[in-house]
């Protein structure tokens, strides 16, 4: 066929297919995208299961034959994934322009884009992670003073895929993100980038939760507390979290921040982690790691660190699969370097999800760069803040359970925050009243504490004394609340709660270690000198070594 009637016939599939993307502008649904491989079945099936739950039209999905590998080289990115990627969403309306059979010298076709219809693409497990760096394809670019550490073309697909509005790009080191830090992008801005995510994970099983957890956390709203990990290696970076743990704290979120050089230790409280910003370990450690660890649905976590998404297909391999293992919502990850300036901005990430943005919008809003290392793992339609603080107590009947305290908790916080105290306790004891539990007591009996009422804080423990059994993830908390009435000589009450929890397994040797010894200094105080005694003897037990095996017999 000649350029010129190759040319008339892609205009003509233009036109002819155009009216498929131009349905429903204001229903962002409607504009998804979803990417799967056709050369496997489970990966098609998954954005079926992700059409489905979100009222996708089926028609949105698009099956390509891709290379079955989380990483490839570029002339199979071109070859396999991008060129035929482009082609059908040109041919399908989604991105209209002018097309000719010109191929750039990466032999990617020349089209001269005009509309670009998605509201985001979803990359479905299957569809390749991450593309090598090619020296031969690296640009030559003369005087250039390109550091020699971005003079490579690794990357993400998901961010090389960003681009397809945006055809003809240099693919040597990074793109700047026109919509970074852009409240309002104007319409140029807005359609000259592809905005993507990624619905993937260790197991299948864990990829379709993503979409299950979002949805649910958006018919009850966002429950949990904040967990914040600064004291990483740079100052930025720091400064970075910092300003997330400020957000957080003024949206009314209870939570802990860990500010030491360690990152969060098995030992730390770390009920229901709604929201996790930290940094910089190379693996997932401490109480993620804690056996039976789950997120509560809807759970939004990201750990910075510069290999976190080498592969999203293990659970215990780098921070974005073993975070999706373990029933995060939403996360953000790198396949290769980024280098911390063009890595996901946490505190940018944090202000557009608690504005009320959707996830797909808050990964682009937060990330500098495109065609660089970035990926975002979960349903872009997600918002955590869609139901509102107000909402969730109108509500209150219908939220879990296990997570609905935390809701209560939070309007304590903000109205603590307002300078009013006495409606903050009355909140707290009229939800103890009717959730009692280790969570409001606690909180009642710090606040209470700050207005000088010892005797008021010690009582709001009572609860604890009804408890005959905590669940393993209680017992951090289980142990501040032994430790509070420790300290403000409500010591029986303190070494029942010790006594229960030294028949625990602990989050590890040392905080056995370290319960053991408060335990018996308790009960030293107290003058129980036999409970002193067999606090003892499994202190000695502990430190004693591991008795051998029994030999198996030879048969000899």
């Amino acid at each position: 066929m000649s350029p010129a009637r190759h040319l008339l016939a892609g205009l003509l599939g233009l036109l002819t297919v155009g009216s498929q993307a131009a349905v429903a502008p204001d229903n962002p649904a409607a504009r998804v995208v979803i990417v799967a491989n056709a050369r496997e079945p489970a990966s098609v099936g998954l954005a079926e299961f992700y059409a489905d739950q979100r009222h996708i039209p089926r028609a949105n999905i698009i099956a390509l034959p891709l290379p079955e590998t989380e990483s490839i080289t570029w002339r199979e990115f071109i070859d396999q994934v991008y060129q035929p990627l482009q082609d059908e969403l040109y041919r399908r309306g989604w991105l209209e322009g002018t097309a000719t059979s010109l191929l750039d010298r990466f032999g990617r076709r020349r089209y001269a884009p005009t509309a670009n219809h998605l509201a985001y693409l979803v990359a479905c497990r299957g569809v390749p992670l991450r593309v090598y760096n090619d020296p031969t394809l690296v640009e030559d670019k003369g005087g250039s003073k390109v550091p020699a550490i971005f003079n490579k073309n690794e990357g993400a697909v998901d961010s090389e895929l960003s681009m397809l509005a945006s055809p003809g790009y240099e693919i040597t080191a990074m793109v700047p993100n026109p919509l970074f830090k852009q409240e309002t992008p104007s319409t140029l801005e807005a359609e000259s980038v592809v905005k993507v995510s990624r619905l993937d994970g260790p197991t299948w099983d864990s990829a379709r939760h993503l979409v299950t957890a979002a949805l649910e956390a958006e018919r009850t709203g966002l429950l949990g507390r904040y967990y914040v990990d600064i004291g990483g290696p740079n100052p930025e970076g720091d400064r970075w979290l910092e300003t997330v743990h400020r957000l957080l704290e003024d949206a009314g979120f209870d939570g802990d921040t860990e500010r030491t050089v360690a990152t969060f230790g098995p030992e730390a409280r770390f009920d229901a982690p709604a929201l996790y910003f930290g940094w910089y370990a190379g693996s997932l450690n401490g109480p993620f790691a804690a056996e039976g660890f789950t997120f509560p649905p809807g759970a939004v976590a990201l750990h910075i660190y510069s290999f976190s998404a080498q592969t999203l297909h293990s659970d215990n391999n780098g921070w974005t699969g073993p975070l999706v293992a373990r029933g995060v919502t939403a996360t953000v990850g790198n396949v290769f370097e980024p280098y911390l300036g063009y890595t996901h901005r946490p505190d940018l990430l944090a202000q557009a999800l608690v504005r009320g943005k959707t996830f797909g919008d808050a990964v682009y809003y937060a990330l500098p760069t495109l065609s660089w290392q970035a990926v975002a793992i979960g349903d872009p339609l997600y918002r955590p803040f869609k139901v509102s603080l107000e909402e969730q107590e109108q509500q209150a009947a219908g939220l879990p359970a296990s997570l609905a305290p935390y809701a209560i908790l939070r309007r304590a916080n903000l109205l603590t925050h307002q300078g009013k105290k006495a409606d903050a306790l009355a909140v707290l004891r009229a939800g103890l009243q009717q959730r009692p539990g280790l969570v409001l007591a606690l909180a009642t009996a710090k606040l209470l504490l700050t207005e000088g009422d010892a005797k008021g804080a010690v009582a709001a423990l009572d609860v604890v004394q009804q408890v005959k059994r905590f669940n393993p993830p209680e017992w951090p908390l289980a142990r501040q609340a032994a430790d509070f009435l420790a300290a403000h000589d409500a010591r029986p009450e303190a070494l029942r709660v010790y006594a229960l929890l030294a028949k625990m397994k602990a989050p590890s040797p040392e905080a056995h270690r370290a319960l053991l010894g408060e335990a018996r200094a308790t009960a030293d105080a107290a003058g129980d000198s036999a409970l002193a005694l067999e606090f003892s003897r499994q202190l000695t037990e502990l430190a004693l070594p591991a008795a051998p095996s029994p030999s198996k017999p030879t048969g000899k």
